[in-house]
């Protein structure tokens, strides 16, 4: 896997790459591979889901190369990665597929001057290497070793570099010492492996502290976020960077950075204070880098502001700080009826998060406090936490402990654990941060719960209106869906029914009321009631069009309604039909045969007061199905209508008609993504 890695890199031209493993029946991708890129700039990106709006989630989810020439179109493209990596450079993603499926994705990294477009030769590169991960992943998979989503992850070391003799490392040497100011050299992953005793002397460091250490953590007053950030642009874009620094008291020094495959050289001198300087600010070196802080806050908040429900915030609070901060474990937790309950959790065995879900808040239970007062906790160690919590049994395998408030508007709506495997001192500057981050979750849960109240409402409501279940009728088989839109509410004003209205006859109908809200459902309510009343006492499909429309006028909605309603005569097998604006039905003969029924058009409900809707009479034989629907099953943007109802009556053509419940299914998982609402009414007469 290690060589065909490197093998897709060098003939691409890349001078890095990721790689994800999609696993079988999941949802989201999982980096398993790094390669020539630094682990910290990858972590909040270790678990991608396939819905997340990132290059590898639509290069897999559609199946295409996806390729982002610059900065400039990152921002417009994917606006969380290129909040959290602002640098110059491109990126290609593919997806990686064996013969049998898809296995995963590729992301591959050039420098910030590569040619706008992607080259054929860089092209092939990446799909033969696309197709050479892929046959290796199956076939790990295919002898039992697969590779895992939550196995350790693969960094393979850079390639080597030229060993030189003695003589040219004496020479070199000797270069480095008579070059002004001093020099010094740092790994892919920002760490300090070679220091000349002039960088070390401007630095004010001793060259056996500053060796394996990172820059920022070993010299407290390189703990400013542009010493970072130029190190990271240094790293991603692979363009030389420079930075000025105030040394205390009083010196000024420029860095001037040269990156390449192997590492980064650095280029240390005296000069003059440069006004982007960063004040002096010393800070405890085990905490965590400014820099990093800030890239942290952005990605969670970037990435809270997309989610929707408690169970997105729960998956992308898990996803982002877990990696980020190095920790375990992580529940998430609020007060519910005077009891604690367990919003999510991972990184924990079910049954320990179980025993804690609905204990009540007068529980001497670590987390309940926090969420009551509002108070963060830190134990770092068991004993700390089994002193202020005696009752505590050290169940979880864990050594270390972060007690988070989750506050909105003020005041403590719940409260977050990170969990650690090993003791961990908690510094001021640590506290702070991960406060901070609890504070961004805390608002991302509380606008969380209120659409999660909101949807429930909705969708209550949109059941309401609807019928709960169609009406038996002997020698007639139906199938009903209905799908809200994937946008607003959740409800919208699509709705179908059918009325039994004696021994031999049916009435079934289907429409659309304009809009995705309340008032759209409302009104659909009203409408389906319309119809059910002009059906029940016997009208013919024409005057329970005009009735309905008769009412729509009355109540003055500002909203139009689309409508089609079928007078079903299961004795003479024949369907009388008529459309106020609807799109017209399929028939699926019994032969397979699949036509448009050509219904005479009627203008919307809602619009004239004394609109005729002209009917159309059509034999239904036995073994037909008749399928009624609305235009969020056909519609797309970018779709012609007729292509799109021609590939709709292929489908039905193409099902098998004795399950109408299974061919219901089909139709519905064919349609566009909804971003209208879908209902659909199946109806097949028997002998």
């Amino acid at each position: 896997m290690d060589a065909a890695m490197a093998s897709v890199i060098r003939e691409s031209g890349a001078y890095g790459g990721l790689l994800y493993v999609l696993p079988p029946d999941g949802d989201a991708l999982w980096l398993v591979m790094v390669a020539g890129a630094l682990h910290e700039v990858t972590s909040p990106w270790r678990r991608i889901a396939l819905t997340d709006p990132m290059p590898v989630a639509d290069a897999v989810r559609e199946r295409r190369l996806v390729w982002v020439a610059d900065q400039e179109e990152m921002a417009r493209r994917y606006p969380r990665p290129a909040l959290v990596l602002p640098y110059d450079f491109a990126l290609a993603a593919a997806p990686v597929a064996s013969a049998a499926a898809v296995q995963g994705g590729l992301v591959l990294l050039w420098p910030g001057d590569h040619p706008p477009r992607l080259g054929p030769d860089e092209r092939g590169a990446v799909r033969a290497g696309c197709r050479r991960l892929g046959d290796l992943l199956r076939q790990a998979a295919d002898r039992g070793d697969p590779v895992l989503p939550a196995g350790p992850l693969r960094i393979p070391p850079p390639p080597a570099g030229r060993v030189p003799s003695p003589a040219e490392a004496s020479a070199v040497s000797a270069f480095l010492d008579r070059l002004p100011g001093g020099s010094c050299a740092l790994d892919m992953y920002g760490r300090i492996t070679f220091i000349t005793p002039a960088a070390a002397d401007l630095v004010g460091g001793d060259p056996a502290d500053l060796v394996g250490a990172l820059p920022w953590e070993a010299l407290p007053w390189m703990d400013a976020p542009q010493v970072e950030d130029r190190y990271r642009a240094a790293l991603v874009s692979r363009r030389p960077q420079a930075f000025t620094v105030l040394r205390p008291p009083d010196v000024w020094l420029t860095f001037e950075l040269y990156p390449d495959p192997s590492g980064i050289s650095v280029r240390i001198t005296r000069s003059g204070p440069s006004g982007d300087a960063p004040p002096p600010r010393p800070v405890p070196a085990s905490a965590p880098s400014r820099a990093a802080v800030l890239y942290h806050l952005m990605h969670l908040a970037a990435t809270l502001t997309e989610a929707v429900g408690v169970q997105d915030v729960v998956e992308q609070t898990a996803d982002q700080l877990l990696p980020a901060l190095g920790a375990q474990a992580m529940v998430l937790m609020t007060a519910e009826d005077g009891r604690l309950r367990i919003l999510g959790h991972r990184g924990y065995r079910s049954e320990i998060a179980d025993r804690f879900d609905s204990v009540s808040l007068h529980s001497d239970v670590p987390g309940i406090k926090v969420l009551t007062t509002g108070v963060p906790e830190f134990f770092a160690t068991f004993e700390e936490l089994r002193s202020a919590y005696p009752p505590a049994v050290h169940e979880d395998g864990m050594a270390a402990w972060a007690f988070l408030p989750l506050i909105a508007s003020g005041r403590p709506i719940g409260s977050l654990l990170l969990a650690y495997r090993r003791p961990r001192v908690f510094p001021s500057g640590e506290r702070a941060v991960l406060t901070s981050l609890a504070g961004l979750v805390g608002q991302a849960l509380d606008r969380a719960r209120l659409y999660d109240a909101t949807n429930h409402l909705a969708h209550r409501l949109q059941s309401a209106l609807l019928p709960h279940t169609l009406p038996r009728v002997p020698g007639l088989r139906v199938a009903a869906r209905y799908l809200p839109a994937a946008r607003g509410l959740g409800i919208g004003g699509d709705f179908y029914d059918l009325v039994r209205l004696d021994e031999h006859t049916v009435g079934a109908t289907i429409g659309d009321v304009q809009g995705h809200n309340v008032d759209a459902a409302a009104l659909m309510g009203q409408v389906r009631t319309a119809v059910h009343a002009h059906a029940t006492v016997g009208a013919s499909p024409d005057d329970v069009l005009a009735g309905a429309n008769r009412l729509l006028i009355d109540l003055d909605p500002g909203l139009f309604t689309s409508c089609l309603y079928v007078h079903l005569d299961l004795a003479a097998h024949r369907a009388c039909l008529a459309t106020a604006g609807h799109p017209p039905p399929l028939v699926r003969h019994a032969d397979g045969r699949t036509e448009l029924l050509p219904v005479p058009p009627g203008l919307l409900l809602g619009i004239e007061p004394d609109t005729r809707y002209p009917a159309l009479d059509v034999p239904l034989p036995s073994g037909c199905v008749l399928a009624l629907y609305t235009d969020g099953l056909v519609e797309a943007p970018g779709v012609d209508l007729d292509d799109a109802t021609a590939a709709l009556a292929g489908l039905l053509e193409r099902t098998d008609p004795t399950d109408l419940d299974a061919m219901a299914d089909v139709l519905v998982r064919h349609a566009p993504t909804p971003g209208d609402d879908i209902a659909l009414l199946l109806i097949s007469p028997g002998a």
